[in-house]
């Protein structure tokens, strides 16, 4: 089978130096001076190596937006086009996406978040099937793959003509708006993707309910009423996290990670270097998962690094969720980067549903 890849070089940079992104002028440069380190080509590396012995030919495109990987792990591939420039940009992969689907790929695998699956939707419609191996900051589309991993199984079911093509949404979110606080999500189109349950990610939700202020309320006086003296709270992003800092007096980003001790903010909207160097001797951990896909690591939270996450312990992290986002989830996610400490996190957690409540899940 003749398989298409595309590699967004910068996808993801923005994660854990708190920037919730790439897109927007200068905010490439600005995650480069904070020290950001690209991560795209190595998830793609864990996506792709699983394949080396099967029967797939590849098509590509020049430089890092997939011949150097495919040249590393040996795969048969030929290059299509190279990229306009050094900085690889939206028009780059709308052009790829487009050769590709001339040169008739069965199947086009992206590496990126977001903003690139919307690109290639622009190219290619649902002309052609694509599966996006995630690597963004976000990922509210339907069309990528759980993990890494899971795409090296997906497309190798696919190639087995055994993973089916469905309709997926693809979505996205403006940025400028993310970045200060505010979620604004919209449908940009739609994808054909292979899916096998637990292997694709199903379309974030983002919403309100009445029947959950009554729940995060609970949740949040629990959550206080528990809290240890000179301890450090690392506060993830979502209303329901946010709960629990206003009922304690404090302000918090919504969208953000930030860090609160002894009742007080100590720093909003941080990335990973400034929750390490504000570590202390007993650390904690505040997430809710991601409404419509469970995800609690990997997902608008990168700054909650791998490294945070062994330097805090798996023990010391508090899961919160209104019993609403849980309806319909058959389990969490966890997405790190780290496969090791991703198999250590599977498992059972409590999540906190309430003042009295609580609900054991499965973190697969």
């Amino acid at each position: 089978m003749l398989l298409g890849l595309i590699i967004n070089p910068i996808a993801g940079m923005g994660g854990k130096v708190g920037l919730k992104g790439t897109d927007g002028k200068g905010t490439l440069e600005e995650a480069v001076r904070r020290g950001a380190e690209p991560k795209a080509w190595e998830r793609a590396y864990t996506a792709l190596k699983p394949l080396r012995l099967k029967d797939i030919q590849w098509a590509t495109w020049g430089g890092q937006m997939g011949e150097t990987l495919l040249a590393e792990l040996g795969f048969s591939f030929r290059v299509l086009g190279m990229p306009g420039g050094a900085q690889t940009s939206a028009g780059d992969t709308r052009e790829a996406a487009s050769a590709m689907e001339a040169a008739g790929v069965g199947l086009l695998v992206f590496v990126g978040g977001d903003g690139t699956a919307v690109d290639i939707v622009e190219a290619v419609d649902m002309r052609i099937p694509v599966l996006g191996v995630p690597s963004g900051v976000k990922m509210y589309s339907a069309v990528f793959a759980s993990t890494p991993q899971a795409a090296a199984d997906l497309i190798g079911a696919y190639a087995a003509g055994e993973a089916p093509l469905t309709e997926r949404e693809v979505m996205d979110i403006d940025e400028e708006a993310y970045r200060g606080g505010r979620l604004d999500a919209s449908l940009k189109g739609y994808a054909k993707t292979p899916f096998k349950a637990r292997l694709v990610l199903s379309e974030k939700t983002a919403g309100h309910f009445p029947d959950e202020e009554p729940a995060k309320d609970g949740i949040a006086e629990r959550v206080l009423e528990e809290m240890k003296p000179g301890s450090l709270y690392i506060l993830g992003p979502g209303s329901t996290v946010a709960r629990i800092a206003e009922r304690g007096g404090l302000g918090k980003t919504l969208l953000g990670v930030d860090l609160v001790r002894d009742g007080e903010l100590l720093a909003g909207d941080v990335d990973e270097e400034t929750i390490l160097r504000n570590l202390g001797d007993d650390n904690w951990i505040i997430l809710s998962p991601l409404g419509g896909q469970g995800s609690i690591l990997g997902r608008g939270n990168q700054q909650i690094s791998a490294e945070v996450v062994r330097m805090v312990s798996l023990g010391h992290i508090i899961l919160v969720s209104t019993p609403h986002k849980l309806q319909g989830l058959s389990s969490l996610a966890v997405d790190t980067g780290d496969a090791e400490l991703d198999e250590e996190l599977r498992g059972f957690m409590k999540v906190i549903t309430g003042f009295h409540e609580s609900r054991l899940m499965r973190v697969a």
